[in-house]
């Protein structure tokens, strides 16, 4: 029997990893399991555990312009993202917490 939910999170924040296995660039080409590690570990530390869910995502289509970071339910897209880059989307996360 089907049941629809709502979300039991604030944010879902999904992370690209495809590999294309260098055929073509993709996602894990510009380091995405680690900017992946890097925010679950971060969303840990915060203790927004429960309320933050850091997923590995499939291609979402645009491996030329990632990695890709994205924010649902909230449609919030990151292109180009490095680890360095994890403390601007953490801030992101930050204002929907308080705005939640």
């Amino acid at each position: 029997m089907l049941i629809q939910n709502k979300s039991p999170y604030i944010a879902h924040v999904f992370v690209c990893t495809n590999d294309r296995g260098g055929a073509r660039k993709s996602c894990v080409d510009g380091n995405s399991q680690l900017v992946k590690a890097t925010l679950k570990a971060a969303v840990e530390a915060k203790g927004w555990k429960g309320k933050v869910r850091v997923s590995t995502s499939g291609c979402l289509g645009v491996c030329g312009e990632g990695p890709n970071v994205m924010i649902y339910p909230q449609k919030f897209w990151f292109s180009g993202v490095t680890p360095d880059d994890v403390d601007a989307i953490l801030s992101a996360i930050e204002r929907l917490m308080s705005e939640a």
